[in-house]
């Protein structure tokens, strides 16, 4: 294809990504796939020929369009495009991608703005969920700079508020697709969750490391990354996942104890990088399972008292808050989070 295609370039809370118009790509699901590929540069380590950035959290593609459901905007559908194999997957969702589509859609004309604040309330096709994003539009424009700050992100920008419905499983058909609070795999005791990301929830200890570790020291930590995925493989089906061989799902979660004020602290591989902090859905399903008696990492997690509980999960990099509502038994009715996405560019892209 010689000509070029529209796009938008959106960093959206720790992650960036290409954000398309369904109208703007290929209708056959292996054609508009293959265009992808050629898009971010994969496969290649480097996807020096594209627009990736060689890491997973800047491998990413949104693909919105005008929702036919009622009560919904736009409907939202995530791509991880892999870095060095020639793989597009949408058997996740992606809670940092998410920060950008409210925006996007305002921008693209698909909901109009309101003078203040614009909710947009995004369908994510992945998994059947429903969230509201609250925009800053003052006189009718979307803003992206602001006073809000994540960590992970240098400087400030807008505020986008993040809320959360019927994530409960959401991709594995249940919140605890075992129906058990703890399993045992390989000899590990693991918590399979499912509050709006499939993870497996490990505690560092059990693994022989820490969970202070940088980044770069798991990612040299060979015998741990076997490990892993030696764990994930068998996880997989008790997920109702499958085969997860080729799938970026479960993400594998290992806790350790707070150390900077937090609830817990956190280090995650997605599934076979170790990411940079947490994925926001991520984050959601692990102060989900802290929530759990039995649950790993509940008997190490600081939890404060009340039906609505902030809690900061801590990553290598700081930590991401999430804001969980509770019934009168303990269980997370909703969660919300705060996010902050900006836009890079908006043009023609030529794969």
């Amino acid at each position: 294809m010689s000509d070029g295609i529209r796009a938008m370039w959106m960093r959206g809370g720790t992650s960036k990504g290409g954000y398309f118009l369904a109208s703007d790509l290929p209708a056959d699901t292996a054609e508009r796939d293959r265009l992808l590929l050629r898009i971010m540069g994969s496969p290649d380590p480097r996807q020096i020929d594209g627009l990736g950035g060689a890491d997973p959290l800047t491998s990413k593609i949104a693909v919105v369009k005008p929702s036919e459901r009622p009560g919904i905007d736009v409907d939202y559908l995530f791509l991880q495009v892999f870095v060095d194999q020639a793989i597009v997957t949408d058997a996740q969702n992606c809670g940092n991608i998410l920060a950008g589509i409210g925006g996007f859609a305002i921008e693209r004309g698909l909901v109009p703005a309101r003078d203040g604040k614009t909710p947009v309330t995004i369908f994510m096709e992945n998994t059947d969920q429903t969230a509201v994003a609250v925009i800053e539009t003052p006189g009718g424009q979307v803003r992206y700079d602001g006073n809000a700050r994540i960590d992970g992100v240098p400087g400030t920008a807008s505020p986008v508020e993040i809320t959360f419905r019927d994530t409960a499983g959401s991709t594995c058909g249940a919140l605890l697709p075992t129906g058990n609070a703890a399993d045992m795999i390989d000899g590990t005791e693991a918590t399979l969750i499912d509050n709006g990301m499939p993870c497996v929830i490990l505690r560092a200890a059990d693994l022989g490391i820490s969970g202070t570790e940088t980044r770069e020291e798991l990612e040299a930590n060979d015998a741990l990354k076997a490990r892993l995925e030696a764990i994930r493989l068998q996880a997989g089906p008790l997920m109702n996942l499958g085969d997860v061989t080729d799938k970026s799902v479960p993400k594998m979660t290992m806790l350790s104890p707070p150390r900077s004020g937090g609830a817990i602290s956190t280090r995650t591989f997605i599934p076979h990088r170790c990411h940079a902090s947490i994925g926001v859905l991520g984050a959601v399903s692990v102060a989900t399972a802290c929530l759990i008696e039995g649950a790993v990492g509940s008997e190490m997690a600081v939890i404060p008292e009340g039906p609505r509980k902030s809690m900061p999960i801590e990553h290598p990099i700081g930590e991401t808050t999430v804001i969980a509502e509770t019934d009168e038994t303990g269980s997370v009715i909703a969660s919300g989070i705060l996010r902050t996405a900006r836009k890079l560019f908006d043009g023609i892209v030529f794969p």
